[in-house]
């Protein structure tokens, strides 16, 4: 199961909406998605996770570039959400390698999929992405929450943990 939720930073404090992400296709269209949350281009904040397996931040500050933190590449590349945070640049590659084909694998957005034989580096051999965390771990850092607080957050409960630390749980618990 998947939740998705957008923190609008106001002046006011933050604002919480959750969002269907059955339209998004790519990064491209969630940083759009992200900015008409925010009349004022403040930071907003993309939270995704998917129950006990992984979790995504996407944080977009006006028309910067998104910043993406995932929290267990190999488990989001077998969901379909979590396709679209695992760029190319995220995770480090050229686009068009041929590991790079993450449309091989089964993202029907469960994780009931057949374990994928690991590497001795630790990544799946089909499509070698990194198991653990990948991205901009100081995502948060201007907001309250350290890398190395990101790092230790576990999926089922981070995204609970993110909201208290910037102020936000009781927003975020009203789209919940």
């Amino acid at each position: 199961m998947y939740f998705a939720a957008l923190l609008a930073r106001t002046e006011d404090g933050w604002e919480a909406s959750d969002k269907e992400l059955d339209d998004v296709e790519t990064l491209s269209d969630l940083a759009d998605l992200a900015r008409e949350a925010s009349a004022d281009e403040d930071t907003v904040l993309v939270l995704i996770e998917q129950e006990d397996a992984w979790f995504g931040v996407v944080r977009v500050d006006g028309e910067d570039d998104p910043r993406i933190y995932v929290s267990d590449a190999a488990a989001a590349a077998r969901s379909s959400y979590g396709e679209i945070l695992l760029t190319d640049e995220l995770l480090g590659r050229e686009p068009g390698d041929d590991g790079a084909d993450l449309d091989s694998l089964d993202l029907d957005g469960t994780e009931d999929g057949e374990p994928e034989a690991d590497d001795e580096d630790g990544a799946s051999a089909d499509s070698a992405v990194p198991h653990g965390p990948v991205g901009d771990s100081e995502v948060l850092d201007d907001l309250g929450v350290s890398e190395k607080e990101l790092r230790s957050l576990d999926a089922d409960d981070a995204l609970s943990a993110i909201a208290e630390a910037l102020g936000a749980s009781e927003v975020l618990e009203t789209v919940r």
